[in-house]
């Protein structure tokens, strides 16, 4: 099969789902991991599901096994899989601590030394990031704390795989109110005070130069594009979609 292959963690909800809608729209084939399942008819034969805990490194190893057994490659590894929490610090106890990490560090470090292994030539890496990655917030210190060590994972994976031909970058989505983050603005100690829809319309009206937020469609489009020919000469960056909230 001449098709590329690409793997993307969490990629049936959220922003993995836009991401995921990306790269069927662009010609790929598309293997998906997450812990449950959810319906992905509308891809047909396009998209391939396993479930795994992206925690384990093993089941990173099954995910590319799956990939290179369907297709015969493995061209893109995307480590999307994550979630947001907010938590002042002194409620935040060793469960949470290792929840966030866990989770959003650990699985991307796993997917990204597994990637390493099986990757084809030219191989590329996408960490999912947040510009919380980039700037600090109150009652969110866990999850920045997880989403700055992705950053930086990405830039010294980027130095160090580049010399096999593997690129590596990290894409930076603003909020974008899925599903997930809903759940988490509604929780007491979010800055949205139980109104997710009333925190993002203000929080746009005071920080988006473009008056909108980006879509996940569009974070998924900025990946097909890290993962083309087209960006052979990006690595090692952490690239914000944030309709220009944090300009760098």
């Amino acid at each position: 099969m001449n098709k590329k292959t690409v793997i993307i963690t969490g990629g049936n909800k959220g922003i993995g789902l836009g991401i995921t809608e990306s790269f069927v729209n662009a010609g790929y084939n598309v293997v998906i991991g997450a812990r449950s399942s959810t319906d992905l008819s509308i891809f047909g034969d396009a998209v391939k599901f396993l479930s795994i805990n992206v925690q384990n490194e093993d089941d990173h190893v099954k995910l590319a096994k799956l990939a290179i057994d369907w297709t015969g490659r493995l061209d893109v590894y995307i480590n999307n899989a994550g979630f947001s929490q907010w938590k002042p610090l002194k409620d935040i106890d060793e469960a949470f601590f290792n929840s966030i990490m866990n989770t959003n560090l650990k699985g991307a470090f796993w997917g990204c030394k597994i990637a390493n292994e099986k990757l084809s030539e030219n191989g590329v890496i996408i960490n999912i990031s947040s510009i919380a990655g980039k700037r600090g917030s109150a009652n969110n210190s866990m999850y920045v704390a997880s989403k700055f060590a992705m950053n930086g994972l990405t830039q010294s994976l980027a130095k160090e795989l580049g010399s096999k031909g593997i690129r590596v970058n990290g894409v930076c989505p603003v909020l974008i109110l899925t599903e997930g983050l809903r759940e988490a603005l509604m929780e007491k100690n979010s800055p949205a005070n139980g109104n997710p829809d009333l925190f993002i319309e203000e929080f746009t009206r005071g920080n988006s130069p473009l008056g909108r937020m980006p879509s996940s469609k569009e974070v998924g489009d900025t990946c097909v594009f890290l993962a083309s020919e087209n960006a052979s000469a990006i690595t090692g960056q952490n690239i914000n979609v944030d309709c220009g909230v944090f300009p760098q």
